[in-house]
């Protein structure tokens, strides 16, 4: 990770952290720690904000499930009821031109939405989102490049998170002979990438046993560093 340092001092960088459906307030408590630590030893100073746009645990279920339903599509008449709730709690304390959006599960939606509502109306321009064990959303391809896409998988390489398979990049393209077939990563993140993690869903922020590997690599760590290898060239 390359970080560019100003001549007024280290380069600044707004982050948010954005939760999925009935989630506790402290689940990205640990990775938040660990953030600030990474991007400081990279001249970087990190604003860190965490956002529940669909509520924490304590709210109902169901009406956050189909709230996230709402994030799950590109057409313009689609509520993005996660995506403006996202946006507005950004907009309170966002700070300078850099932004990045790191969502787990139906929070990858969220931040996406969020994302690109403030990238249409030119509010930044240099931005990235990540996605993590989230519901796929089809990516505007005017910033596919912008995002990036993490999920479980075993140890065969299979994905194991059920939540990953919710949702379709999926459209139809033209073949040179103009006959349309369907493109399954048509709409997809421009990086995808599986990470072998110990648990299952709820789990990519675990860093205590037993979500460690024989090698005692945590969950978190491992999500982190995936995290942090995509982005280098950025910061």
């Amino acid at each position: 990770m390359t970080a560019t340092k100003s001549a007024t001092g280290p380069s600044r960088l707004s982050i948010y952290l954005l939760a999925g459906v009935a989630t506790s307030n402290t689940i990205f408590t640990e990775c938040k720690i660990k953030l600030e630590k990474l991007f400081q030893t990279e001249h970087v100073e990190p604003e860190v904000h965490v956002v529940f746009p669909y509520g924490d645990a304590s709210r109902s279920l169901i009406r956050q499930v189909l709230e996230v339903r709402s994030d799950l599509s590109n057409r313009l008449s689609a509520g993005r009821i996660g995506g403006q709730n996202a946006l507005n709690k950004i907009k309170e304390t966002l700070t300078g031109e850099r932004m990045l959006l790191i969502g787990h599960s139906g929070g990858g939606a969220a931040a996406y939405q969020a994302g690109k509502m403030l990238y249409e109306k030119d509010e930044i321009r240099d931005l990235r989102i990540v996605q993590i064990g989230a519901p796929k959303t089809p990516i505007d391809p005017r910033i596919q490049d912008k995002v990036s896409y993490f999920h479980s998988i075993d140890c065969t390489g299979k994905p194991n998170d059920p939540i990953s398979r919710i949702g379709t990049w999926g459209g139809w393209s033209k073949s040179r002979f103009s006959v349309p077939r369907w493109n399954r990563l048509k709409y997809a993140p421009g990086y995808v990438e599986g990470i072998q993690t110990v648990g299952g869903h709820a789990d990519y922020f675990r860093h205590t046993e037993p979500y460690q590997d024989q090698q005692a690599v945590c969950n978190l760590d491992k999500t982190i560093n995936r995290v942090s290898d995509w982005l280098k060239g950025w910061i």
